[in-house]
């Protein structure tokens, strides 16, 4: 795969071929370096890739992207893939086989321009993210419990004002206190709910269990 307007370059394809006969299943070409891009945008790249490593259960390579030479095998494995809403960067590095990479200067634009705006380069992330971690639907588990003991500090901290220096405004405490702490269980509720969906989720993609590189006596799973 590689793109048309010859940002990626066609020569690099020998030596994708060359790793290939070599025994490699998956060839990526990766870019040296973002200097033809703004500040911004090399900024949020490396915002993306740090978010993704954390909450991720795969990893990707940086500066990767579709430039890639891909063996039969691997294409017959993403083609079984019946999830519709696909991060291919993800998926890429989801089945493993055999990986390499190869470095590249990304070249000036022959001609016509990007359509990757902010707002899609904003969605692809978003479904980069959610597509390959549930840590949001299981975070509120972790935010309602914080919130629902600082209620209860909260409370304490009321009650030994009180007893300290006398009521300062009758009922705000009690009230504070109430709101504060069911919040925090509503937020818990949330992340149980979480919790099965994620695995709800998990389970619709239907992605297999594992993927074996050779049928000729199972020589190696990925």
């Amino acid at each position: 795969m590689i793109d048309a307007d010859l940002q990626h370059p066609p020569e690099l394809i020998k030596d994708m071929l060359d790793k290939w006969r070599a025994g490699y299943e998956m060839v990526i070409a990766v870019r040296r370096g973002r200097e033809d891009e703004s500040s911004f945008k090399r900024t949020a790249a490396e915002a993306f890739y740090r978010l993704f490593a954390q909450v991720s259960e795969v990893n990707l390579p940086r500066g990767a992207g579709d430039f890639r030479l891909l063996d039969r095998k691997v294409v017959d494995v993403l083609n079984s893939m019946p999830e519709h809403t696909r991060f291919m960067k993800g998926l890429y590095a989801w089945v493993g086989f055999r990986q390499v990479t190869l470095p590249y200067d990304v070249a000036p634009r022959a001609a016509g321009e990007t359509k990757f705006n902010a707002f899609r380069l904003w969605r692809l992330a978003i479904d980069g993210i959610i597509s390959f971690t549930s840590v949001p639907l299981k975070v509120w588990t972790f935010v309602g419990t914080v919130v629902a003991l600082f209620a209860l500090l909260y409370g304490l901290l009321f009650i030994v004002k009180t007893l300290i220096l006398g009521i300062d405004v009758p009922g705000y405490p009690s009230l504070i206190v109430a709101i504060m702490f069911f919040s925090g269980v509503q937020l818990i509720s949330l992340g149980v709910i979480g919790e099965y969906l994620g695995r709800v989720f998990s389970e619709v993609k239907n992605r297999p269990l594992y993927v074996v590189r050779s049928a000729v006596g199972f020589e190696q799973e990925e």
